[in-house]
């Protein structure tokens, strides 16, 4: 990535730097405003974007960090090419391509100027206009290597391709495991632990066609892909789950459903110290793959999987964890239940916290996954910084608009 001073001119840097306050105060507001312009002007963009997610206010707010921190750092754009590499696959995974930055660029200044009114002056405008330009350049850079990449790779392909369900199983109350393989008969492509895929179905109450990212729950292999999905009930104001109801009810043994390429960058190192696999809810998808796959690949490393859920009943792919833990002693399991039916039936009941992890573990050098709710995930990443343990250790992977576990 070239760096933005080599693209950009001391002045536009100094004025977009200029407007980080502004986005901290109005960021949210301007992306509610770009996404409300978006789908007026190009309504056929809601087949990318999960509307459940524009109406909780998680994309906005996504969007909003992201613009935050492009302006922070536009001076050196690289610092955050981590970020970059993370939304990159997620847009890789959901097929978008370089004749779309226009259209968001287009819409995201009208969006500024629309909030910030007067306080949006000319200069700052045709400055963000040719900030934005350096930015979408970034991320069609990345993109086209990822693309060029996963077509290339042996049963690779881009776009989506259609799958057999030819295995539904239900998991727990809540999550049903679909096993999917290639329509054409053709190779599946190796994937990495950790990976997800977007599945993409027509739901016959819905104008538009949807699109839901799912992570892979089993490691990889030549028969097929696992995702195990959890059906999103509505509680109060919030909607039931469009795709997964529909998965759950309407696709079964037989039929076909689209998928994109495995794609995204939470996934399992090869190092050699003890791996903490810790889950919460149907966040055991992409940890259920790296524990498969470690002890395949692995079969020496020492393995400690940690899953909490509300009770046994939504308690998915238990028995996988419990074949794995009881066939080699290097793996330990432990389930945590926050009202179990039956507290024999559980290692702890309640929640996870700071002293029962120091408890069940060695010690804090060891590398740490996890995945889950938010709230979960923000409790989990608070008790390991109070142990100290090294930032690089941690990794974990939000399912849906990335957030922020320290606020």
């Amino acid at each position: 990535m070239a760096t933005s001073t080599q693209l950009l001119d001391t002045k536009t840097i100094e004025t977009v730097k200029a407007t980080v306050p502004i986005l901290a105060e109005h960021g949210t507001a301007i992306t509610s405003r770009f996404y409300q312009l978006l789908f007026i002007n190009h309504p056929e963009l809601k087949n990318i974007f999960n509307q459940t997610n524009q109406r909780k206010g998680d994309q906005p707010q996504a969007l909003a960090n992201a613009v935050y921190a492009a302006a922070a750092h536009i001076d050196q754009l690289e610092d955050i090419l981590p970020v970059v590499n993370q939304i990159a696959h997620k847009h890789r995974s959901l097929n978008i391509k370089p004749e779309h930055y226009p259209i968001v660029g287009e819409n995201l200044l009208k969006a500024m100027q629309d909030v910030l009114k007067e306080a949006a002056t000319d200069e700052i405008i045709t400055a963000w206009a040719k900030a934005y330009g350096v930015i979408a350049d970034a991320f069609i850079q990345v993109e086209k290597e990822m693309y060029k990449e996963t077509e290339q790779k042996p049963g690779g392909w881009v776009g989506y391709r259609d799958f057999h369900v030819i295995q539904k199983v239900k998991e727990s109350d809540v999550i049903t495991s679909f096993y999917l393989k290639p329509a054409d008969e053709g190779l599946l492509p190796d994937y990495e632990a950790g990976q997800y895929v977007t599945v993409k179905v027509n739901v016959p109450s819905i104008p538009y066609t949807c699109q839901r990212q799912y992570s892979l729950s089993c490691k990889p292999n030549k028969e097929f892909f696992r995702i195990s999905v959890k059906r999103e009930d509505g509680i109060g104001d919030k909607p039931d789950g469009i795709v997964s109801t529909f998965l759950h009810e309407s696709v079964n043994k037989g039929d076909v459903i689209a998928l994109s390429a495995p794609s995204g960058d939470f996934v399992l190192n090869q190092e050699k110290k003890p791996l903490v696999l810790i889950s919460g809810g149907v966040g055991l998808t992409p940890l259920t793959s790296m524990l498969e796959t470690v002890v395949a690949q692995q079969p020496h490393r020492e393995v400690y999987y940690i899953h909490a859920a509300q009770n046994e009943g939504v308690h998915g792919l238990k028995d996988v964890v419990k074949q794995i833990a009881d066939q080699n002693d290097h793996v330990h399991s432990f389930t945590i239940y926050e009202k179990p039916e039956d507290a024999n039936a559980c290692d702890k009941t309640g929640f996870i916290d700071l002293a029962w992890l120091q408890s069940v573990l060695p010690s804090n050098e060891a590398s740490f996954y996890f995945c889950g709710p938010e709230p979960f995930m923000k409790a989990i990443y608070k008790a390991l910084k109070d142990w100290q343990v090294n930032t690089e250790d941690i990794h974990y992977e939000f399912f849906g608009p990335k957030g922020d576990l320290e606020a």
